[in-house]
């Protein structure tokens, strides 16, 4: 069993260079320690210092060579909307609840559920069931996530006059 300790993040390699899949849902991508079978049916142990979200893409680095991240496609709701501004309110609705979206530009993908589908229709949005990869924005606060890292620990004055 290939044992990996790092992730090499989706964007700093060539995708085109993966040796073998590794299919995974949402649920299953937040680890730090996981036991896997890729679609070429090696046996991988992920085993990291800390817990990560793996994202579509991420690379997992082995003798052999590197085995790419997939997001599995998964029971998902496609939300679109007749303007940009709709599309907006209802995405920030969503954020309101803290549900993990996957923004598209002109649509939104969350997890399926039929109490949120009815408040984004009541809001004036659509909705189309589907099956699909889902691979949420990691938030603000994510580490590794591109956004402001927010620490308990302040290094700057706070003036509030």
């Amino acid at each position: 069993m290939n044992r990996i300790d790092q992730i090499l993040p989706a964007g700093t390699w060539d995708l085109s260079a993966a040796t073998d899949i590794v299919l995974i849902d949402f649920d299953r991508r937040h680890r730090r320690r996981i036991a896997l079978t890729t679609e070429g049916g090696a046996e991988i142990l992920l085993d990291l210092p800390k817990a990560v979200r793996l994202r579509d893409g991420d690379g997992l680095p082995v003798e052999a060579g590197v085995i790419r991240v997939q997001a599995k496609p998964e029971p998902l709701l496609e939300i679109h909307a007749h303007d940009d501004g709709e599309l907006v309110r209802i995405a920030w609705h969503l954020g309101n609840r803290h549900l993990p979206v996957q923004l598209l530009g002109d649509r939104i993908r969350i997890r399926a559920d039929h109490v949120i589908a009815e408040m984004v229709e009541g809001l004036g949005g659509h909705v189309d069931d589907i099956e699909a990869p889902f691979d949420p924005e990691p938030g603000a606060y994510a580490a590794g996530g591109g956004g402001h890292h927010h620490h308990g620990d302040h290094d700057h004055d706070h003036d509030h006059d």
